[in-house]
């Protein structure tokens, strides 16, 4: 997929988001108006070019293209997503498990089980998540062994899924996880997500700190976490990074917004496309974070 379809992925995609969450704004002002076509198309718009992210030769573009079909419940597209289960990438891997676990696709069981005996941990934490969601409650167990492993990223992927599994009884282990001296920054930031996608206020104490660091990144991870929390409280501190000085911070929050259904972003997204002194001085690696946002 080249660049500028990758920008048409987040332009369509975005518009298709704010039409499906807040109908009130799309015939209006808003994203649509900027593609020049109408709701009716922009839908069938972002099928094609996601179906083709599915496709691509990127690994990180077929990530993407699967958390997005995951997100916005296209189960019309989680065919394509089961053939990667079977992808070359253990990334690619990870994601179609997870994806599988999430809209509780019941024909991908049989892979997903095979995928149970995957030679990389992290796939095999990935299809034990995806089981769980399609019944086996033994299947979280895989996974709270995989949150003690040395190894940071398997530790890290471990917090997400048990921060999706809905079951707050991993609390314990999540506030565990997150203060073991073992765990790296990374660690840390997912289990504080993962626990406020649990729904534990306790942890915003934790989230301000993250997003009054003076690392943009850590920023960004403080805000997605707020997203999932998605209480009034989370909403108002949300609402203090839609002036960040960092363009990317501002998107970050205004893409929370749009997860929570609320256009309060809505300006900060429209000036990426429309006020050049927006994205001025940014260098390409900088460039490309913003258009993917």
């Amino acid at each position: 997929m080249k660049t500028s379809q990758v920008i048409f992925v987040s332009c369509v995609f975005a518009a298709c988001v704010f039409f499906i969450f807040a109908p009130a704004f799309a015939g209006g002002k808003g994203v649509p108006a900027l593609t020049g076509a109408s709701p009716d198309e922009l839908l069938p718009q972002a099928s094609r070019i996601i179906e083709d992210g599915l496709s691509d030769e990127d690994p990180q573009i077929k990530v993407r293209a699967i958390e997005v079909v995951a997100e916005i419940k296209q189960k019309k597209l989680m065919p394509r997503v089961q053939q990667l289960l079977k992808d070359d990438f253990v990334p690619v891997r990870f994601a179609a498990a997870a994806a599988v676990g999430d809209m509780q696709y019941a024909p991908a069981k049989s892979t997903v089980e095979q995928l149970q005996q995957a030679r990389d941990e992290n796939t095999r934490i990935a299809a034990a998540y995806a089981m769980y969601k399609l019944g086996a409650s033994e299947k979280l167990e895989p996974i709270r062994k995989a949150i003690t492993s040395k190894d940071a990223t398997i530790r890290a992927n471990a917090a997400v899924l048990l921060g999706k599994s809905g079951d707050k009884e991993e609390l314990k282990l999540l506030y565990w996880v997150m203060a073991d001296s073992n765990s790296d920054d990374k660690t840390r930031f997912q289990a504080a997500e993962a626990i406020a996608r649990l729904g534990d206020e306790k942890i915003i104490k934790k989230l301000w700190t993250m997003i009054i660091s003076t690392y943009a990144d850590d920023r960004m991870m403080g805000l997605n976490a707020m997203g999932a929390l998605g209480t009034p409280t989370a909403k108002d501190i949300l609402i203090t990074k839609l002036d960040d000085e960092v363009l990317e911070v501002r998107l970050t929050a205004a893409e929370q917004f749009g997860r929570l259904g609320d256009i309060s972003g809505e300006a900060v997204v429209l000036s990426v496309f429309t006020k050049e002194a927006a994205t001025a001085g940014l260098d390409k690696r900088d460039m490309e974070r913003v258009k993917v946002l």
